[in-house]
């Protein structure tokens, strides 16, 4: 029976150890089952709650806060398996009962001292106990700085964004900006800040993939929804006007949806990696067309006429939409238009242009 007690306590401290470190020092993107478990389950509850809130911004309010909880329920998931560990082990060495033994192993892990055995046997692991529970502590509080730093990266570009394409962002909107205050030039810009963007998130947000869940600070804003409106963007740009340089469009798109691809691994999310351009998208050819009319009214230049664009954009868009939808609504990201359906109905929101108010002469 010792045996076993020992067996179990190992396994579940060695398991806990690589939890840790896949989790917070491995810098590549790695599967802890444990974490990946309890930070899914906190996930689940809280989309338990936002699901009965009919509005979007109620969702957003309740949302909020899921991700920073998972961390810390992730962290005394970490603690409470180390001494229930640490505690098997004690019990297979001596002749603790286990709630002696998860006394000792307590006392040891959060070096409080107070339940010493007095025992040799027991030394060894109580000093393995008492280095766990600050080596665990000190690193979840250096991942810390990393996390928000990563998301406050994000968030940046992001924020940036709201200017050029409005609240929730939408990739029809940023065109017919640029168009309206004779900004087209600055596309090229645009598209190589998003590529690299989509780089960076990419390589954070595999390495720590939490970063998926957290929220943006306003509840108009997604960074998902923003790539999304980035990309089809640039698929317009394409589709409507071959003779502009393309170099960077097709970079920003290529870095987009390889971005979208690598969270979908993270996530889970099946999809195909080798779409054909004939393939069918969910947005329809009418939604289409209310986005070609509101560049038409900024004035955007095109070269050809929606419907010799329509197969273009869709050739395009066929790479990154279904992507884009099952992580919209995997975050239940801000319901914009051309991002797909969520869990449960909500309206719908779209950005609206600023009346050009420049003097006139």
């Amino acid at each position: 029976m010792r045996v076993l007690l020992g067996v179990a306590g190992a396994v579940i401290v060695l398991r806990s150890f690589s939890s840790v470190l896949h989790s917070l020092v491995i810098p590549r993107p790695t599967r802890s089952g444990f974490s990946r478990f309890v930070q899914r389950a906190v996930l689940e509850l809280f989309r338990l709650v936002a699901d009965r809130v009919p509005t979007a911004e109620g969702k957003d309010r309740v949302l909020v806060p899921m991700a920073p909880v998972a961390i810390v329920v992730t962290l005394l998931s970490w603690l409470v398996s180390f001494m229930v560990g640490y505690a098997l082990l004690e019990a297979a060495v001596s002749q603790l009962g286990v709630r002696d033994a998860l006394i000792e192993s307590g006392s040891s892990l959060f070096t409080l001292g107070f339940a010493s055995g007095n025992r040799a046997t027991l030394n060894a692991i109580d000093f393995c106990a008492a280095v766990t529970g600050p080596i665990v502590i000190g690193l979840q509080v250096g991942y810390l700085p990393a996390l928000y730093g990563a998301y406050q990266s994000r968030e940046t570009e992001v924020t940036l964004l709201q200017a050029r394409a409005g609240s929730p962002p939408w990739g029809p909107e940023i065109l017919a900006r640029y168009a309206q205050v004779d900004l087209l030039d600055s596309l090229t810009e645009l598209f190589r800040n998003w590529e690299r963007w989509s780089a960076g998130v990419s390589e954070s947000h595999t390495t720590y993939p939490i970063l998926i869940h957290f929220r943006s600070p306003k509840a108009h804003r997604n960074w998902l929804i923003a790539l999304l409106s980035v990309l089809d963007a640039a698929a317009l740009r394409l589709a409507f006007n071959p003779s502009q340089p393309q170099a960077e469009v097709r970079m920003a798109l290529r870095a987009g949806f390889v971005c979208l691809r690598e969270l979908a691994d993270i996530e889970g999310i099946p999809y195909n990696p080798d779409p054909h351009p004939g393939d069918a998208v969910r947005l329809d050819y009418e939604d289409f067309l209310r986005g070609v009319e509101r560049m038409s009214a900024q004035g955007y230049p095109m070269e050809r006429t929606p419907e010799e664009a329509w197969p273009q954009f869709r050739g395009w868009r066929v790479n990154y939409e279904d992507l884009a939808y099952q992580l919209a609504r995997t975050v239940e990201a801000v319901p914009a238009p051309w991002s797909g359906t969520r869990r449960r109905a909500v309206t719908f929101h779209a950005p609206l242009t600023p009346i050009d108010r420049r003097p006139v002469g």
